[in-house]
């Protein structure tokens, strides 16, 4: 600082929208180091490398990899893998024929949130911009995704009314899905959970809508589970009562993971972050068994040195890392406030949009495994976008416009 409130910049403005980073002094102050990305290995985004990257599991019997994407979802047979690029742009397959693109939009921020029908070759997806509540997002059925020609593959609309409806997750029959939506949610965009019907043709088709949660908070990130008798969520519904509507124009957190009895709609909450903060518990996912839940927290905390880091200005946000814990699906009452939990990922950066499946990456009949690279995760270098932008596209940080919950 040469004068109060005036900051000296130190790096040439080579590249306005590339990250410097983690400053340090060096030689008694006679100069000024920072991180930055080498530029001359800079790539297009079409040579990227893609693979999968085991990372390290803190439970023996739980295997842990890196998708090069996000919200990864496998078929319930676990041979084949889908996942949306970093800028939500197209959705990813892994099976037996390789990784490839088997649906693409126009441009980026345009889609999201794939997941499988358990029962049918169908990914569900959401169409339109993401964390947006005032705008139009629809739920829409891509049938055929691993055996149509990529050119036939025509998506069908599943929601109508232009609400802002998202993910959708199916029972384990494939005839019906629960999802979330801003309808009935006023002016304020509160979101509850819904179920729709029929699955196959959705409400555009005739199919009814059934409201199954009710109340001035966001309920979201839903799940049905394995045997189909319960649904896990993430609502702020327990936020303290003079918590504000928005923090700098997003959620005000307070998130907790909850379970819904199918057939009764009793709700129980599992696990919160802590009550003094407003920190945030969400995308929670069943293992395989039902017996356990996957979750993105900030429960170890995040990052008290963002200078050590580049600006995630696209971060959804710095949820932090995975962590699982135990319930019983037979009584609702023990997974009430769940106290014990396990870490599962360790990592500065965010983790998040976590997906179970039963088959290793050693299984045979799971081939999209042949993507898992068994040496260790070495990040690719970031490639330019034509305005001089940079991304790490299919390495990890999101490239989407400025997000607002």
């Amino acid at each position: 600082m040469n004068a109060p409130e005036q900051p000296l910049r130190i790096t040439q403005n080579a590249r306005a929208k590339a990250d410097h980073f983690n400053p340090f002094v060096m030689d008694g102050g006679k100069y000024i180091g920072y991180h930055r990305c080498k530029s001359d290995l800079l790539q297009h985004g079409d040579d990227v490398p893609r693979h999968f990257h085991k990372v390290q599991s803190p439970h023996e019997d739980v295997g842990v990899f890196r998708v090069s994407g996000v919200f990864p979802t496998f078929s319930k047979d676990g041979s084949k893998l889908a996942f949306v690029d970093n800028e939500f742009k197209a959705v990813w397959l892994a099976d037996s024929k390789g990784l490839r693109v088997v649906f693409e939009t126009n441009g980026p921020d345009s889609i999201f949130s794939p997941v499988w029908n358990q029962k049918k070759d169908i990914l569900y997806v959401c169409m339109g911009p993401s964390f947006k509540a005032n705008e139009t997002l629809e739920i829409h059925a891509i049938p055929d995704v691993s055996s149509a020609a990529r050119a036939r593959r025509q998506p069908r609309l599943l929601t109508k009314g232009k609400f802002n409806n998202a993910f959708p997750f199916p029972n384990p029959d494939g005839t019906k899905f629960v999802f979330r939506s801003t309808r009935d949610g006023g002016d304020k965009n509160y979101k509850n959970l819904y179920i729709m019907e029929d699955a196959e043709f959705g409400e555009v088709g005739g199919g009814e809508v059934t409201r199954v949660t009710e109340g001035n908070w966001i309920d979201t990130h839903c799940q049905w589970s394995p045997n189909g008798n319960l649904i896990v969520f993430a609502s702020n519904r327990d936020k303290p009562a003079d918590a504000p509507e928005r923090d700098h124009g997003l959620d005000p957190g307070y998130f907790a993971v909850y379970l819904m009895n199918v057939t009764d709609r009793s709700v129980v909450r599992v696990i919160r972050s802590g009550y003094d903060l407003s920190g945030h518990v969400n995308h929670p996912v069943f293992s395989p068994d039902g017996r356990s839940i996957a979750v993105t927290s900030d429960l170890a905390a995040v990052s008290a040195d963002p200078m050590s880091l580049p600006t995630f200005l696209h971060s959804v946000r710095p949820y932090g890392d995975i962590f699982s814990v135990d319930i019983d699906p037979d009584d609702m009452e023990k997974n009430k406030d769940v106290e014990g939990f396990v870490r599962v990922t360790h990592s500065r950066y965010e983790n998040s949009t976590p997906a179970w499946t039963v088959f290793s990456t050693h299984d045979p009949y799971a081939q999209w495994n042949l993507l898992v690279m068994e040496d260790e995760c070495t990040p690719a270098c970031p490639y330019t976008h034509p305005d001089g932008g940079e991304s790490w596209h299919m390495t990890g940080q999101i490239c989407i416009p400025k997000r607002h919950c």
